[in-house]
């Protein structure tokens, strides 16, 4: 299972690269609207609204880069995949690549939302370490509702519906952790916040390991 998963890691590059106005579009979209803010902005004095308006942002790219996970394979591609690999190497690939694709399009997103909008991170190692934890997060529980939502002709609107409760125990802790970032005042120790987040993205993972087969089967 091992080489299949990393087989089909490889098949989301190539097919990725391959696509490269996907990936683009997935940049822009993650770009135009931390500009849209800046121009609206250009400058924002609270710590409270830029840690608030950072993690609106970052949500809305990570949902808009997973959702294509199942969704933008036609019923012909999944049933040739089924027949080559495991169920678990397919969520296993597409859980570790979105997870790679979303935290490449955070630190994009940080670079380009601190230098338009100005940077109020005091603590950057904490918040960096958040922003990757919370990205992966967000790429783990996204991949699996978008499992989901294919086997519904690909409704967005139950992805959102599914989505948004899946996601509330990550965006709880990460607002927790950035906002102790952003303020500088460490009034509790990190470690646990950091310790829990990474523990809920392994969880994630290895339910869509153990769940996904049966909606493969299907």
């Amino acid at each position: 299972m091992f080489k299949q998963t990393i087989s089909l890691i490889q098949k989301e590059f190539v097919m990725e690269f391959r696509q490269k106005y996907a990936l683009g579009a997935i940049v822009l979209y993650a770009v135009s609207t931390v500009f849209i803010c800046y121009l609206s902005f250009h400058t924002i004095d609270s710590k409270t609204t830029w840690n608030a308006l950072f993690w609106v942002i970052e949500l809305f790219a990570a949902t808009n880069a997973v959702s294509k996970s199942f969704g933008g394979e036609s019923k012909e591609v999944q049933l040739y995949t089924y027949t080559l690999a495991s169920p678990g190497a397919v969520i296993l690939s597409k859980i570790i690549y979105n997870i790679l694709l979303t935290i490449a399009l955070t630190l994009v997103t940080i670079l380009v939302y601190s230098t338009l909008i100005g940077n109020q991170v005091v603590e950057m190692s904490l918040f960096l370490g958040t922003a990757v934890l919370g990205a992966s997060g967000f790429a783990a529980v996204l991949t699996m509702v978008s499992a989901i939502a294919s086997r519904t002709n690909g409704n967005l609107a139950l992805m959102a519906i599914l989505s948004i409760p899946l996601l509330m125990p990550i965006l709880i802790i990460v607002i927790k952790l950035s906002s102790m970032a952003v303020s500088g005042m460490l009034l509790e120790d990190p470690t646990n916040y950091l310790i829990a987040l990474g523990s809920l993205n392994i969880v994630t993972a290895a339910l869509g390991y153990l769940l996904f087969p049966y909606l493969w089967h299907d």
